[in-house]
């Protein structure tokens, strides 16, 4: 298995490829998202950590997937929306993805492969988290019921290693 995130990349929600590479020296956020789950609200405190840090180095990437109730059914461009009109997302959001099984995207292979959980390595909901050190190496994973505020010490102790 690859050693850093920095080699993936994804289609952005807009349908460009973007490297992971073009967050290099960062402190990343990468979670997977729902428009329509009950931890939907997150989207609002993962926005003000986002507000919060990102001059400071935190990047939080967003990646949309209907793998869990079918609580993500929207196009990119509702998905888009959504995140705009109810939440004013402002970080980076991706096109909609699995997380889970044959057809999981890369990044969430590594990151599962890299951090496990508990009870093995599936995603088990909307809004599990994976913080990724400013040297591209997953250094630790949240459950989804983990509020973004809730982040707050481990984000900071990543950061000072920016500072």
């Amino acid at each position: 298995m690859e050693n850093n995130f920095y080699q993936f990349s994804a289609l952005s929600l807009q349908g460009k490829e973007i490297g992971m590479d073009t967050y290099k020296g960062n402190v990343i956020l990468v979670v997977n998202t729902a428009s329509k789950c009950a931890l939907t609200p997150q989207y609002e405190g993962l926005e003000e950590l986002y507000t919060k840090y990102k001059d400071r180095g935190l990047v939080i990437l967003g990646f949309p997937c209907n793998q869990f109730k079918n609580q993500e059914p929207g196009t990119e461009k509702e998905i888009a929306e959504g995140c705009l009109l109810n939440y004013g997302v402002t970080f980076p959001m991706f096109s909609k993805i699995e997380v889970n099984g044959d057809n999981a995207h890369p990044i969430y292979k590594y990151l599962k492969f890299k951090l496990p959980a508990l009870f093995g390595k599936k995603i088990r909901w909307n809004f599990a988290k994976f913080l990724i050190d400013t040297n591209g190496i997953p250094v630790k994973r949240f459950s989804p019921t983990k509020k973004p505020e809730q982040l707050v010490k481990d984000i900071e102790r990543y950061l000072k290693s920016i500072e």
